[in-house]
């Protein structure tokens, strides 16, 4: 689909349908009213007969509106004026692109920016809009020998607004949008990928395309490098699979490298069976979205680099298998990691953490201004957060806030969850320096905490993202979860030192 942002009114629009909002009970927005001007109070009419009452998620197609120079009007309902937040705004462009889905529009105009939102301008709104448009052509189905169901009809999407003082930030929100929506197509592509696809040597030549498109520089390290470093935790992990173990870095300099960059880790365990502790049977299919961390790290890098946005980023990513074997780690193993420290494995499932650890480590060696670790780390974060929020867990209570407005902004939630020394306690071993995990009670916070004995040397975040990166269901698949809190977390920094 092709986007384009229009300073007009929506009276005067030419093409296969233009869509206006409506409030409940029956209210129309501004640009509605002008629709519904030039057709004679057909529209108003509609609504007076019961047809369409403006609740939230409703629409209604018309065709041959009188007055009016395109084939249909759209209406779309946006429920209680006083009412429309974020969730709601998403929502009604979402029904209005499977409104338009349905019928056999080749092109559209949208008069929902114009929308009326608390703190929300006209460039938020243009944001979302796109990229809850590409949301709603997304498939995945390059695994099937078949495609089902028809192609989408939409090929261009006018975001209209009647205002021109905004138009500038409209244009440049665009852009964002769609560079947004690229990275979560790039990590819900990778996501979606069978196991015995997406392995550590697929990530490590999907970083190398990323890095050969964008002129970016890539490194790749194997199982030598690593026992050369002293990567014992992650290599631990490796032992049982066939696959080889990788580390990925990939640097974005936007900027001088006297900058301080900010680094990205992402959990790339590729496919997780808990290994020796091993998993149940049920549903260990989804297990392939334990590389969704890693995902978004490539899929935020993509979107920066898109944007050209003016900072350094790395993305660091240790990936693997976790499998049992003869040769496989074993509860009650004791392992050294990068940093010195030993672990004693209790539980080979709480594998994530034990390649984290050595990849926060090897961080160290770009002097970062700030670590964000990204991991589909705990079934106790699905337990507490449900689907809606990623858990978020910090050493420093600025970028934790920091990382917070960003979510709010990105309409990609997250919740703050306490990293307190308490926790610490559940975390000790009679016969290592840690333990890997410290028992069911608090299980989010405990990883959290395990994973701060090898952040102290800077300004570290931790996102649980185990309840937000995939759904389950009939809906399965990646959702892309969180590029756009990592992308607009980074634009923030671009716009908090003026460039």
């Amino acid at each position: 689909m092709k986007f384009s942002i229009k300073s007009g009114t929506p009276e005067k629009q030419r093409g296969a349908c233009v869509a206006v909002g409506v409030f409940e009970p029956g209210k129309l927005t501004e640009a509605a009213e002008a629709m519904d001007k030039i057709a004679g109070g057909y529209i108003g009419g509609i609504l007076r007969s019961g047809d369409m009452k403006g609740n939230a998620g409703s629409t209604l197609v018309l065709h041959n509106v009188p007055g009016t120079l395109c084939e249909r009007v759209l209406l779309v309902g946006l429920g209680k004026e006083q009412e429309i937040n974020d969730k709601a705004y998403r929502d009604a462009v979402r029904a209005a692109f499977k409104a338009l889905h349905e019928t056999g529009a080749t092109d559209a105009t949208l008069f929902l920016t114009d929308v009326p939102m608390k703190e929300r301008g006209a460039a938020w709104k243009v944001s979302q809009a796109v990229i809850v448009a590409m949301e709603s052509i997304y498939r995945f189905d390059r695994l099937k020998s078949k495609i089902e169901g028809a192609k989408p009809h939409l090929r261009k999407i006018t975001l209209g607004t009647t205002s021109r003082a905004e138009l500038a930030a409209s244009e440049e929100a665009l852009q964002q949008g769609l560079a947004i929506a690229d990275g979560m197509n790039l990590a819900k592509n990778l996501g979606n990928l069978a196991p015995n696809i997406c392995t550590p040597t697929y990530l490590a030549e999907q970083a190398t395309g990323i890095a050969k498109t964008h002129k970016l520089k890539v490194t790749i390290l194997g199982q030598k490098d690593m026992e050369k470093l002293g990567m014992g935790s992650l290599l631990a992990v490796a032992r049982g699979s066939r696959q080889p173990a990788k580390l990925i870095a990939l640097e974005y300099w936007g900027q001088a490298k006297k900058e301080r960059p900010i680094v990205l880790v992402g959990k790339g365990v590729t496919f997780d069976t808990g290994g020796i502790s091993l998993k149940p049977a049920a549903e260990m299919d989804e297990m392939k979205y334990d590389m969704c961390g890693a995902a978004s790290v490539l899929g935020t890098i993509t979107a920066i680099a898109q944007m050209r946005l003016p900072l350094n980023v790395i993305g660091i990513i240790p990936t693997t298998e976790n499998m049992p074997g003869g040769n496989a780690t074993k509860p009650g193993d004791v392992v050294t990691s990068m940093s010195g420290q030993t672990i004693e494995i209790l539980n080979t499932d709480a594998e994530g953490r034990l390649i984290l650890c050595d990849a926060l480590t090897y961080a160290e060696r770009y002097e970062p201004e700030t670590v964000i670790d990204i991991a589909t780390l705990t079934g106790a974060c699905v337990i507490a957060l449900g689907h809606v929020a990623s858990g978020l867990l910090s050493n420093d209570e600025e970028l934790a806030e920091e990382l917070l407005r960003a979510s709010g902004q990105a309409a990609d939630p997250a919740w703050r969850l306490p990293l307190w020394d308490d926790y610490q306690e559940q975390l000790k071993s009679n016969f290592a320096d840690i333990a890997n995990i410290g028992g069911r009670a608090g299980g989010t916070i405990t990883a959290a905490c395990f994973l701060s004995r090898f952040t102290r040397k800077y300004r570290w975040a931790h996102l649980d993202i185990a309840g937000t990166a995939w759904k389950s269901g009939k809906e399965k698949g990646a959702t892309g979860r969180p590029v756009p809190l990592l992308t607009q977390f980074l634009i923030g920094r671009t716009v908090k030192k003026g460039r």
